[in-house]
């Protein structure tokens, strides 16, 4: 039961990220997402030490590790909203359950040679996969592109969930520390192209010369 509610608190965390336009709720939105996917390798198997330390380690840094460098940058940056996406956020909304009908249509079609814990788990990963996608594809503002990244990676983590036990804990320490890295440097990237250009809009980026 507890795993469901996990997987409707990210489906909701889906939602409100599609259709949020500030920025620092963004950020909360998607630690809070982070926080209920890193307690969910307790829920999905039995008690053992390492899966107790890869929970403390996931909970840190999608809960409060990520947040709080992207809480930096965005203070850095003095940007708080996003108002012009390529997708305008009603759309986006519009788009969410249609996409999270597409995700149970394509799970329903996939060949699992083991038994998944919850059957919303496979959905609700792709869902969040999409999202994250969408995310980086639809929105102008390089953090929020970095914040589709992260809600990418949590897709990925809670497919990697559904099959933790044919997969190392150690694939998954490697994608967190993967995604460590990719955030820190879009970090400072970010900070970087805002001091020299006075602005993130990737669509301005685009059109630069030398």
């Amino acid at each position: 039961m507890w795993t469901d509610i996990v997987m409707v608190l990210l489906i909701l965390t889906n939602m409100m990220v599609l259709g949020s336009s500030r920025l620092r709720a963004c950020i909360r939105i998607v630690a809070t997402q982070g926080v209920a996917l890193g307690i969910l390798p307790l829920l999905l198997h039995n008690f053992e030490l390492h899966i107790l330390i890869f929970t403390i380690i996931s909970v840190i840094l999608k809960g409060v590790v990520f947040p709080l460098m992207l809480l930096r940058t965005l203070r850095q940056l003095n940007v708080w909203r996003e108002d012009d996406p390529y997708v305008g956020y009603g759309k986006s909304l519009l788009a969410g359950p249609i996409v999270l009908a597409f995700s149970y249509w394509i799970s329903t079609r996939l060949p699992m040679p083991f038994t998944i814990e919850s059957p919303m788990l496979i959905p609700v990963a792709f869902f969040t996969l999409i999202v994250g996608l969408f995310l980086i594809v639809s929105r102008k503002k390089a953090l929020t592109q970095v914040l589709g990244y992260l809600v990418l990676e949590n897709g990925i983590y809670a497919f990697g969930m559904a099959i933790a036990n044919q997969q190392p804990m150690l694939i998954e320490l490697g994608t967190l520390l993967d995604v460590f890295v990719g955030v820190f440097v879009m970090g400072i990237a970010i900070f970087h192209i805002s001091r020299q250009f006075d602005h993130i809009d990737t669509d301005q980026l685009s059109v630069l010369k030398d």
